[in-house]
């Protein structure tokens, strides 16, 4: 007998596999690039993943008084002066207008803080963004990407869920340094907390000192209102 010949593949494996492949679940949509994209906000500046020198896949705009981004591929946005050192919380208000109306699967929005070097292919920030499914992810670029609650998004009961596929639904995201603390809470909940050290090093942030701002998963629309600087 051949030990070693080749297991036999039945015709209803191979389907179930196929059918798996396909599926809405399993597959990643592509980055569906925003027509006449760029930045209508004065003194706000972007960058693509993996892409540091183009931004115009993407738009970010004002709606009232709440910046209005809608994404192709991952972006961060920031202003310059927007800048926080030593102790302190950076909070906005995300709402997501009609929940996976440019995708096909739960993408996320949030915060960043400790960017340094942005706009450029060294660039480093930490941010926690949440879904609107109920879950949160915690990662940053140092300036390769990195994870800091694991490979796929943590659920939490902080984090708001929306009705279905086209409704509203809203996360209050805040990012906190206190002593050797940095924290995320959302929706006035802590979800995550790290120290210090886990975040900044060779491989991770210069400093939590730098500049704050958002980030927008691919694909996805949202609102962002009250983003705010409380400093100790």
């Amino acid at each position: 007998m051949d030990r070693f010949r080749t297991p036999r593949i039945t015709l209803p494996l191979v389907l179930l596999v196929a059918a798996f492949l396909a599926s809405p679940v399993s597959a990643q949509d592509e980055d569906i690039a925003v027509e006449e994209g760029g930045i209508d906000v004065p003194g706000w500046m972007g960058m693509l993943d993996g892409n540091a020198n183009g931004i115009d896949e993407a738009l970010l705009t004002m709606d009232g008084s709440a910046l209005h981004a809608r994404t192709g591929p991952n972006v961060t946005y920031w202003n310059p002066e927007n800048t926080a050192s030593g102790d302190y919380t950076v909070s906005a208000t995300f709402t997501e207008p009609e929940y996976m109306n440019l995708n096909n699967h739960p993408h996320p929005y949030g915060l960043f803080i400790g960017g340094s070097d942005l706009g450029t292919e060294g660039a480093r920030f930490l941010y926690c963004a949440a879904y609107g499914n109920g879950s949160f992810i915690v990662r940053g670029f140092g300036p390769e990407p990195f994870q800091m609650n694991g490979a796929r998004a943590e659920s939490h009961d902080a984090v708001n869920a929306a009705d279905g596929q086209g409704e509203p639904v809203t996360q209050q995201i805040a990012l906190s340094v206190d002593g050797d603390q940095v924290s995320c809470s959302i929706n006035g909940t802590t979800v995550a907390s790290y120290a210090k050290s886990d975040v900044v090093g060779e491989e991770r942030l210069a400093s939590t000192d730098g500049v704050y701002g958002i980030r927008f998963g691919h694909n996805t629309e949202g609102l962002v209102s009250n983003l705010t600087l409380l400093a100790d």
